[in-house]
């Protein structure tokens, strides 16, 4: 279920527009899971992730990131990263085809507040059983989901960074990685060499010994 739908500018984390589903037991719950949005949008820019996944108790927030326009949604842990993405894409491509040209200009929060009608009626789409397996080739076409940062919202809220720190430190550890894998393989490379050379050695002693004292 996608409980929250929001749309920012990321040049200011200016709202532009928004769609909430409430219920009798989330809607208390929402409120501070929109607080938690509008701190997020405020940490964006030019360097934050074009995708990334925050995680929050048992819920998920997925961002998607295009044409400096912030795309992000609320919903259960269990969704499937790969339709939240592609509904994600969904909602750029018709936002921005409607108001592109406006986005920069606006200074009034959820100027295009009216959106919402097209929001509601792709997320149900979306959210049906029947409708997500027909969305199966869509969902295909997206990056993998393991190249998604992950992380939690309340360590980036609480830290004070830009989302694009947490983006740095994801490339530093993958670099990491890579040069782990790389020293290991060198090292192994060496100690095969080491051994290789150590039964050489003991190859031509051998030869030597029975060549000078058989002979």
């Amino acid at each position: 279920m996608i409980s929250l739908v929001m749309i920012a500018r990321v040049a200011d984390g200016l709202p532009l527009a928004a769609s909430i589903q409430e219920d009798e037991q989330e809607g208390r719950d929402l409120q501070q899971y929109q607080s938690q949005a509008k701190q997020l949008f405020r940490k964006l820019n030019a360097q934050s992730p074009e995708r990334c996944t925050l995680e929050t108790g048992d819920m998920n927030f997925h961002c998607f990131i295009a044409e400096s326009i912030c795309y992000l949604i609320l919903c259960e842990g269990s969704f499937s990263k790969k339709t939240a993405f592609a509904y994600l894409e969904d909602l750029h491509n018709e936002f921005f085809d409607q108001y592109g040209r406006r986005v920069h200009q606006v200074t009034r929060p959820y100027s295009f507040i009216e959106f919402d009608t097209y929001i509601q009626k792709t997320k149900k789409a979306y959210v049906d059983s029947r409708a997500r397996r027909n969305l199966s080739s869509i969902n295909t076409e997206l990056q993998d989901v393991q190249r998604i940062m992950v992380a939690n919202i309340e360590e980036v809220l609480q830290r004070g960074e830009a989302l694009s720190a947490l983006d740095t430190k994801a490339s530093n550890l993958t670099a990491l990685s890579k040069k782990y894998r790389s020293d290991a393989k060198y090292l192994n490379t060496r100690s095969t060499y080491a051994k290789v050379a150590a039964v050489a050695v003991v190859f031509l002693t051998l030869i030597i010994y029975v060549r000078f004292w058989w002979l």
